[in-house]
């Protein structure tokens, strides 16, 4: 059990640490979500320490999200979870505008591949989620316009927008893929109410928005992937443009819902 390595302040790490960096090499490579853990006991014994360190260390996993950990049982491997990376990019999102053009870095390398693979392994079940995600936005989309609950409909037509995202991703049948797009759908969320400012501000309509989703599902319907992937980089870019818009307009300027700045 001795270890070379530095912990916390260049002291040696604890035994309940490294005990705990071996389980997590054994919780990743050689046991499946929902398999629960060897006894405190034979644990002990395979890794010649007491029981307590032991324990430690399957608190330490806990903490990390690999082990689910309850009162009289054995604890459990976990379903993998971006909670962790999806609240480091919100964070970042909230305190450094330089952080969504990361993200939108990060959605250009992700999404355009999403959509390329779509285009050649969407199932008829992957597309009618896209396609109904769709609906939903021309639905929210209409109703804002006709001034019917403005402020909630624009939310259900963002939550609509994550949607159809992450329907692409789950058809590009990377598991990889759609593990991050889930990890990223919360701070996409909050990244979409800034980007349709500035979509408003530069003239643009929620009409514009949906054509460009349209084109996507055009093309993976059509079993395209250069159009589909083609066709996400320009939604990407023209989301880009957005954000600096609405980055560098002035706090006072009027935003209209779906009808472009000039007429709110």
């Amino acid at each position: 059990m001795a270890s070379t390595e530095k912990g916390a302040g260049g002291q040696p790490p604890t035994a309940a640490a490294v005990v705990a960096e071996a389980l997590a090499q054994i919780v990743l490579t050689e046991m499946a979500p929902g398999t629960s853990m060897p006894s405190e006991g034979d644990l002990a014994v395979r890794f010649e320490v007491s029981r307590l360190t032991v324990r430690e260390a399957i608190k330490m996993l806990a903490g990390r999200g690999l082990l689910d950990v309850g009162r009289g049982r054995r604890a459990i491997v976990k379903e993998p979870s971006g909670v962790a990376f999806s609240d480091f990019l919100s964070t970042v999102i909230q305190n450094d505008p330089k952080g969504l053009f990361d993200l939108i870095e990060l959605r250009m390398s992700l999404e355009v591949q999403s959509a390329t693979l779509a285009a050649k392994r969407a199932t008829r079940a992957g597309i009618i989620a896209a396609e109904s995600a769709m609906q939903g936005m021309r639905e929210a989309a209409e109703a804002g316009k006709a001034g019917i609950e403005v402020e909630t409909n624009e939310e259900r037509f963002h939550q609509h927008d994550v949607g159809f995202h992450e329907a692409i991703a789950l058809s590009s049948g990377n598991r990889l893929i759609s593990y991050l797009f889930e990890a990223m759908a919360a701070p996409l969320r909050r990244s979409f109410y800034l980007s349709r400012r500035g979509h408003d501000l530069r003239g643009h309509t929620v009409d514009d928005t949906i054509a460009a989703h349209d084109a996507i599902m055009a093309a993976i319907r059509e079993g395209n992937p250069k159009g589909a992937g083609a066709a996400m980089r320009a939604h990407l870019e023209d989301t880009e443009r957005d954000i600096r818009m609405a980055l560098n307009a002035k706090p006072t300027e009027p935003v209209a819902w779906g009808n472009g700045a000039d007429d709110s």
